[in-house]
């Protein structure tokens, strides 16, 4: 009707489906209230807990100042991805991965892509691996490599090779039909096990290398802190100098990583800042023994006892200092605590294709209690493939590797292993002696902390030390560049001890000439002190003052999509 008051049809439909939607009970009402409360209070609750952790943890300035980090990060990730600045910054990762590639792919001899037409003669195998094996590499054989190579001697090798050959097919995930593997295996985490004084509760697992078995540890921490207390957000702690593998685990398991500094002069983790950041999330902790970078082995009492205090795993990263630690004072050196006497340490990581040198690929994962090490086991009960159970990330294991891992530990003994250690850490301190005293080194180099076991660290005190770490690369030598603080550490093994000598020698004519280039610059009036020149202060230097990362990022996955690169 004309004038009428009646809404369009639509609109009242809508209104009255609402109407409808609504309940007409008013303690519902009430009751959806109460739940927006109840869910805004816990919101609120987690909020303000988080803020009291990172207070408690890092203080009002190391708060502000991680802030400003952040913030600074994304807001130069937001510059890095501006349309002319992108295009710059692609340019120049491009023309460096060029360059890589000229220096790590052949770019002459044969390539083979795809499988032979008509099958090899032995002969025409034997000759090609012997073209491969003879490829133009830095001559670790030399002694001119720092770590990679844990050279057990060539009689060793021979011993290692029939051992092999024993078993290459053999497979430890079926123990009926290769029992001689899994009796070996059994054998040599015992072994393991009674180096770093396991009590009779103690046990183990044999992992590929030492990443896998840190991710071991990190798992089986992290799995015991939801089954037992119910932790579903798990953060760890450990050194800013504990290996990366742990935050490689962070990133697969999903564990929260903080970073505790260790400040000059020991620079060993600061356990009353590892303190401070605990909290009910917190499922291990982390100490080395020593680490990577520096060599320096970290207070794994002070560590042990706070775990201890706190009821929160302890896990010691011993994989580079594998089969010397153990034997430091046998050989006559000082040492310090470190392994299962202290009551606090709950699990160990150990290389022994390290200094037990043992075939590359052998590892092993030490717990105190077997239940600590069932956390990391996998067990699928209901697969239409059967019941499934594996002891750690990989399935089926090479279980020639762990024959020839056996042969070398029965091979070696306690008697070998304690004389490399002697010749191996009495070479080390040759070397960090002869730079603290020499007086062409003593001037310009700085030795990082006290390093006890087979690591030396050592940084400039006015060169650019990544411009030394390329003299040395021309003249033969691989040695490990560092950041923060910038440094260079030679990882000494035994091809090395046989020529520490030379490695001095040249390492006072490298850092003779660098002084020389600099003076020449002085003179003619230019900007000194350790400006970044070579390839090393490229990466290092550049790349490491850079708010923001990725740069280095892509750097990085460029690098590993070259390794595939045929």
């Amino acid at each position: 009707m004309p004038g009428s008051s009646r809404m369009p049809i639509s609109l009242r439909e809508s209104f009255d489906s609402i109407k409808k939607s609504r309940p007409s009970d008013p303690f519902a009402l009430v009751n959806l209230d109460l739940l927006r409360n109840v869910v805004f209070f816990f919101f609120v609750v987690r909020v303000l807990r988080r803020t009291y952790w990172k207070l408690k943890g890092r203080g009002l300035i190391g708060t502000a100042v991680e802030l400003y980090t952040d913030i600074r990060r994304v807001l130069y990730g937001y510059f890095l991805r501006a349309p002319g600045v992108r295009t710059q910054v692609r340019k120049q990762v491009n023309d460096a991965l060029t360059k890589m590639s000229g220096k790590i792919v052949p770019t002459g001899g044969a390539r083979y892509l795809s499988l032979p037409k008509e099958p090899w003669t032995d002969d025409a195998v034997r000759s090609e691996l012997e073209t491969l094996a003879n490829m133009d590499h830095t001559r670790w054989e030399d002694g001119f490599v720092s770590g990679a190579v844990y050279h057990g001697e060539d009689e060793l090798l021979k011993l290692q090779t029939e051992a092999y050959g024993k078993f290459t097919v053999a497979n430890p995930i079926h123990p009926d039909v290769f029992p001689g593997v899994r009796k070996m295996e059994a054998e040599v985490v015992a072994m393991v096990l009674s180096m770093f004084n396991g009590p009779p509760t103690a046990a183990g697992v044999s992992t590929s290398g030492g990443t896998e078995s840190i991710l071991m540890a990190c798992l089986s921490a992290r799995n015991k802190a939801y089954v037992e207390r119910g932790v579903t957000e798990p953060e760890m702690i450990l050194p800013e100098t504990a290996h990366t593998a742990f935050r490689k685990a962070g990133e697969y398991f999903k564990i929260k990583v903080h970073l505790v500094a260790c400040p000059a002069p020991s620079h060993q983790v600061d356990v009353r800042r590892v303190a401070r950041l605990i909290n009910t999330n917190t499922v291990l902790l982390v100490g080395s023994a020593p680490n990577f970078p520096h060599g320096i082995i970290d207070d794994i009492s002070a560590l042990s006892k706070l775990a201890l205090r706190r009821r929160i795993p302890l896990h010691v990263d011993c994989c580079l200092g594998s089969f010397l630690v153990p034997f430091l004072e046998k050989a006559g050196f000082e040492t310090e605590l470190f392994d299962f006497r202290l009551k606090g340490v709950t699990s160990i990581s150990c290389d022994t294709h390290k200094y037990g040198f043992a075939p590359k690929g052998n590892s092993t994962v030490l717990y105190r209690t077997q239940e600590l090490r069932t956390y990391q086991y996998f067990v699928s009960p209901d697969w239409s493939g059967g019941v499934y159970a594996s002891p750690g990330i990989a399935g089926s294991r090479p279980g020639a590797l762990i024959a020839g891992c056996w042969a070398s530990m029965m091979r070696v003994g306690e008697p070998g292993y304690i004389d490399s250690c002697v010749q191996i850490v009495g070479c080390a301190k040759k070397i960090a002696e002869h730079i603290a005293s020499a007086p062409p080194l003593s001037a310009e180099l700085q030795i990082i902390g006290r390093p006890l076991v087979s690591v030396v660290a050592f940084t400039a005190l006015n060169l650019n030390i990544y411009d030394i770490a390329d003299g040395m690369s021309s003249k033969g030598w691989h040695l490990n560049a560092l950041q923060n603080p910038p440094a260079i550490h030679v990882a000494v093994t035994m091809p090395i001890t046989r020529v520490w000598e030379r490695l001095v020698a040249d390492l006072e004519a490298v850092v003779e000439a660098e002084r020389e280039k600099e003076r020449v610059l002085a003179v003619e009036g230019k900007k000194t002190r350790g400006q970044a020149m070579g390839d090393s202060a490229a990466l290092y230097g550049v790349a490491g003052s850079l708010p923001n990362k990725k740069i280095v990022v892509d750097l990085a996955n460029g690098f590993l999509d070259l390794l595939y690169k045929a």
